[in-house]
């Protein structure tokens, strides 16, 4: 292995919400073909969890008992490919967008919004300000367990709001039938030649109405709900009375009801508990049961949890 292995690694460093508990093996790979060579040799029941910028990501008190690959960093080549633009999985996604405008292309504005890294944004189907991922994707490039890469197209995904996953009549040769789960580490994205300046503009505009818009002095995870259909999740929140509700360290944001911010000592804990009192009043009150954008991962203190998965 060319790449660093680290035991009992605080994954508070790791995620955006600074909280949670420790990874039992955290590796940064050196390349991608050091991830690749790593991953054939992990056992294969041993549970794995790539983590980028760590803005869509909760890991619970208890730790995660599995690896975590850091991937911010390190897969971050970004580069123009016969009139398409190839980024690796760990680049952030504000980063891409000023790449594409800087070499006049328009389309990739929407990604500056977006607080996290390629790889979480194609595994979400990340958007803000009406636009998606997907919607710029041409062609990807995954991982598996057992370290084979694989280049796919959008056909072969379920992709929706905040939601992807591979085909099962997807191929997936020379694997078996029961093959292992995949992950992102690259895409090509296609957008359109134009105004490089005025792609610029458009970003800074962007970044400005975000900054007044949500609560980015304190650590978040970015918005913790999807929008529920023909409504907003933000809305509902509010119109429960539960702007500035607490518990413990972890606040729903005055600025923004979408947002829950650790005051400073929070808990994963405290954070999960928001969550699921969030849920539970807009349930109870309007109806609606909210669904999380972001991901719980691991055990709580007393060691029985679960992964919870979008």
């Amino acid at each position: 292995m060319k790449g660093t292995l680290r035991f009992d690694e605080p994954m508070a460093k790791h995620v955006s919400w600074r909280a949670g508990g420790q990874a039992a093996k955290a590796y940064v790979p050196a390349d991608l073909a050091d991830l690749a060579s790593f991953l054939k040799a992990l056992p294969e029941e041993e549970a794995v969890l790539f983590v980028g910028l760590g803005s869509n990501l909760l890991v619970r008190d208890g730790g995660f008992r599995g690896t975590v690959i850091l991937m911010h960093a390190v897969l971050n080549t970004v580069r123009v490919e016969n009139e398409r633009i190839y980024a690796e999985a760990g680049v952030a996604s504000p980063k891409l967008a000023r790449f594409a405008a800087k070499h006049d292309f328009e389309g990739a504005e929407f990604l500056a919004g977006i607080p996290g890294t390629i790889g979480g944004a194609l595994a979400m189907n990340a958007g803000c300000y009406g636009a998606e991922t997907w919607e710029v994707v041409d062609e990807v490039l995954t991982i598996d367990r057992h370290g084979e890469l694989h280049q796919r197209k959008p056909a072969d995904y379920e992709i929706s709001y905040r939601h992807v996953a591979l085909r099962e009549t997807a191929p997936r040769s020379p694997l078996p039938a029961h093959a292992p789960q995949e992950w992102f580490v690259a895409a090509w994205f296609k957008f359109k030649h134009g105004d490089g300046h005025a792609a610029q503009q458009r970003i800074k505009a962007l970044l400005q109405k975000r900054i007044s818009a949500q609560p980015l002095n304190l650590p978040n995870a970015g918005s913790v709900f999807r929008n529920p259909p023909g409504d907003y999740a933000a809305r509902l929140i509010e119109a429960c009375g539960l702007k500035g509700h607490r518990i413990g360290g972890a606040q729903v944001s005055e600025k923004h009801a979408n947002f829950i911010v650790n005051l400073g000592d929070a808990t994963a804990s405290d954070i999960e508990c928001l969550i699921s009192t969030v849920q539970d009043t807009v349930r109870r009150e309007r109806g609606v049961m909210l669904e999380r954008e972001v991901r719980i991962v691991g055990d709580s203190v007393s060691g029985s949890g679960e992964e919870h998965g979008r």
